[in-house]
């Protein structure tokens, strides 16, 4: 018997299952495009007496995107469970197709005053509320339209699009910074960036009103038991510990202009190594996962991780060139890619159905608003309070340390040999459908 045929899941094209994924996808595009273009968007909005104090104020606007993010994470992911995966994607990327379309079309400080800035900031809370809302019924929805044993799979490619959005990010970025000038890329060039980004919002919306629905008929309990409780603190040490790590790598591209003294152009290409080596390792990750386990594919990429960002961070300040540091950002984002579908997967399959969208979208929100929103201060703080050029590589190590707790502490859920117990264990607890021997 087919694992489609035991679950009741429906199989889905491509094209949807690209659908479903386009909103995390977008999610990264938006982050790196107004991190990247944050200078050129402090003199559009902020303009201060000095370009220090617009970017301080962009990267300010930048992070109260994150703020809300726990609250669209409650409300979206909320109604993902009450409602249905379907109206809550359709929402999630409707809200987020209106921001980021806001951003781009929003005119200057020099043409509407104050009410330029505030704007900003309005779409920013709006699309940081759509952005948090939009991972829950994402995530829940690949992990229930898959087959038994091609979970990992599956919901690895909302980190592949992420990655490749990366890419696409970056590319975008040495595009138009190679075709227009320094005054043409603050005027309007990066408005272009938000417009890409936007455009893709009908296509996903045309195609995510034509979903099956995967949100079968079952009443939630009033709250959600202490071992689904414990299940969430697990998930938000493994969580936050990814984010750091993530965000680290992203800021890989700010670490070779500002500290190794690359060109902005050069500098770029870190960005766009680690959208690929992301994109290629995420799937090869899940699949991985789905044969020999959750956890041994957490622990194999968090460990080797840490065990060579030191060389990697160490290389790239020895030599201050453009090729250490390209190495470096495809060696750390393909281990980090191997290990972060594993970790969604598993703490979605350790999750019942009736808390499965509104408990990661809460658990992701507070992961990334506490964590992706401060670590472009933070890393910069930790430099210039240290002195140490290494402090990213420190606190890349802390969080990865801080995620392999939650990976010692969560149980397995993956069906294969070896954990056939745990996973029927954890599967009749979270409602996961087991597979029988006739699946074998």
């Amino acid at each position: 018997m087919r694992d489609e045929e035991q679950t009741g899941a429906p199989v889905l094209s491509l094209r949807q299952v690209s659908a479903v994924a386009a909103g995390n996808a977008l999610e990264f595009y938006d982050f790196l495009i107004y991190f990247l273009f944050a200078a050129q968007i402090g003199q559009v909005f902020f303009p201060g007496r000095s370009d220090e104090d617009s970017l301080v104020l962009a990267l300010a606007t930048f992070g109260a995107g994150f703020l809300s993010r726990p609250l669209g994470g409650v409300v979206i992911g909320i109604m993902g469970d009450m409602l249905g995966r379907k109206p809550a994607l359709l929402l999630s990327l409707g809200l987020m197709g209106v921001s980021t379309a806001g951003l781009a079309l929003t005119p200057s400080y020099a043409s509407i005053g104050p009410a330029a800035p505030a704007l900003v900031i309005l779409f920013r809370v709006l699309q940081g509320f759509a952005l948090g809302g939009e991972v829950g019924p994402s995530s829940a929805y690949l992990l229930e339209a898959a087959p038994v044993r091609r979970r990992g799979f599956y919901v690895s490619l909302q980190f592949a699009g992420q990655w490749a959005a990366g890419l696409v990010a970056g590319l975008v970025a040495m595009l138009l910074a190679n075709a227009l000038g320094p005054a043409e890329l603050a005027q309007w060039g990066w408005r272009i960036a938000f417009l890409i980004g936007a455009a893709v919002v009908p296509v996903g919306l045309l195609i995510r009103r034509r979903l099956p629905e995967t949100l079968r008929d079952e009443v939630p309990s009033d709250t959600p038991a202490p071992a689904q409780v414990l299940v969430g603190l697990f998930g938000l040490t493994m969580l936050a510990g990814g984010t750091i790590a993530t965000y680290s790598l992203s800021y890989l591209a700010s670490f070779g202009s500002e500290v190794l003294g690359l060109t902005p152009r050069m500098a770029f290409g870190a960005t766009m190594v680690s959208g690929i080596c992301g994109a290629l390792f995420n799937p090869i990750g899940g699949a991985l996962s789905d044969r020999f386990g959750r956890k041994p594919l957490l622990l194999i990429g968090f460990v080797l991780l840490l065990a060579v960002e030191f060389p990697c961070y160490q290389a790239m300040l020895a030599f201050r060139t453009m090729l250490p540091l390209l190495l470096a950002a495809g060696v750390m984002a393909s281990l980090l890619a191997l290990a972060t579908p594993a970790l969604l997967t598993t703490l979605l399959e350790n999750l019942p159905p009736p808390f499965r969208s509104g408990g990661i979208g809460i658990v992701y929100g507070m992961a990334i608003s506490v964590f992706g929103g401060t670590a472009r201060f933070v890393l910069t703080w930790l430099i210039e309070v240290t002195g140490s050029s290494l402090a990213p590589a420190w606190y890349m190590a802390a969080g990865l340390a801080l995620a392999l707790t939650g990976v010692a502490a969560i149980r397995e859920t993956a069906p294969v040999k070896g954990a056939a117990s745990r996973f029927r264990a954890s599967g009749a607890a979270a409602n996961i459908p087991v597979p029988t021997a006739q699946g074998k």
